[in-house]
């Protein structure tokens, strides 16, 4: 199946360096994920991520189901033929859409009844739906279905959906493994997601009973919902110390610059955010000088590099001069120029993450990256 994944060096604070291979190539870790949520990075053409180097991205279930539909995404090659995308392509369940369309679904044991945001037609998703669907897309990782909830909840409810969470990755992995019988070797890894809120226990609890499903990678889900940062470390660290040391371990959803090291230095391997996208789309910059908010006056003039420090080829050539007069003119390049920069900016942080872990430094990088943010955007 050309899968593998090994941990090549450890740091001091617990940190991983490793190499995770797929079918469509390796992939360094810890990395990090641009978020391609209709199989597409918005504002960045496939051949700028080459050109950032990312090696993977993710896309989302949920969107491809409806639009334009998974079995026309198979007839047609599957997704990275599709997208013309030769690289890695993880693929969510379609979990965090469904928690955000509280208005449009019911959640029950059998799966997620919803409403279609795109034209109100109602659609069923079942743990077993979500990997026939991500099947059907050859996604190199796809994630089971599970229930995300809001934070914080009632203990009550984090049982419940605890309950589910578990129940829905045992239907999904019969279903994974039952394809994989019919028709040979998957190529595909399937990932289980613990849940359990801000309860410790009930933490500990969701990743033992996966771990007896025997998945191939772990992710933590259900965090940087609101929780306070610390609270998100916590839960990660309360998983990531039960979590098999030879199996990939992903952080969803997370984070802003500053964390990064943080849940790296918990044992986490992988992290997705749309962050360095949405950002960018409104004129926030993440930069070596910290956060700077192009539209400000104050740049009106300033003949800069974005960020001097940065090697991009939006930095390498633009001001933030520029930059700015095209925020200002409403100009499509604006933020096609401002995500450039941004995801090369994330994939630099990942770079240079790595790069401590190899030296047994990664404290040193983690305090200055939190004093570097500790003031607000300029």
């Amino acid at each position: 199946m050309n899968f593998s994944f090994e941990v090549l060096k450890t740091d001091p604070t617990g940190a991983r360096r490793g190499r995770l291979t797929t079918p469509h190539g390796a992939i360094e870790t810890p990395f990090f994920l641009p978020v391609g949520t209709q199989a597409a990075v918005k504002g960045l053409r496939n051949e700028a991520l080459e050109e950032l180097d990312a090696e993977i991205i993710l896309a989302n279930t949920y969107h491809l189901y409806l639009r334009p539909g998974h079995e026309l995404i198979r007839k047609l090659g599957g997704l990275h033929k599709f997208m013309s995308w030769p690289r890695a392509v993880l693929t969510d369940s379609g979990g965090y859409q469904v928690f955000s369309l509280s208005e449009l679904r019911k959640i029950t044991d059998e799966g997620v009844r919803f409403r279609s945001h795109l034209d109100g037609s109602e659609h069923l998703l079942t743990p077993e739906k979500a990997a026939e669907i991500q099947l059907a897309l050859g996604s190199d990782i796809a994630m089971v279905l599970d229930e995300c909830i809001e934070t914080p909840t009632p203990r009550e409810k984090a049982e419940a959906a605890l309950k589910r969470t578990t129940e829905w990755a045992r239907r999904a992995r019969v279903y994974f493994q039952e394809c994989a019988r019919r028709n040979g070797d998957l190529c595909q890894w399937q990932f289980g997601i613990v849940q359990g809120a801000t309860f410790a226990d009930l933490r500990r609890e969701s990743a033992r009973q996966l771990l007896e499903l025997d998945f191939p990678g772990y992710a933590v889900g259900g965090l940087a919902v609101g929780e306070p940062h610390e609270t998100t470390c916590q839960m990660t660290a309360e998983v990531t110390e039960l979590l098999p040391k030879d199996r990939p371990r992903y952080l969803m959803g997370v984070g802003r610059p500053e964390q990064i090291a943080d849940y790296v230095a918990l044992g986490i391997d992988m992290m997705d955010c749309v962050l360095p996208t949405r950002a960018a789309r409104h004129a926030c910059l993440y930069t070596s000088e910290g956060r700077i908010l192009i539209k400000n006056a104050r740049y009106a003039q300033d003949q800069r590099a974005i960020d001097p420090q940065c090697t991009c080829s939006a930095c390498r050539r633009y001001s933030r001069a520029y930059l700015r007069h095209l925020f200002a003119a409403g100009e499509l390049t604006a933020a096609i120029l401002a995500t450039h920069h941004n995801v090369h900016f994330y994939l630099d942080i990942m770079r240079r993450i790595r790069e401590a872990i190899e030296f047994g430094n990664l404290a040193n990088f983690s305090s200055e990256m939190h004093a570097r943010y500790a003031e607000g955007p300029a």
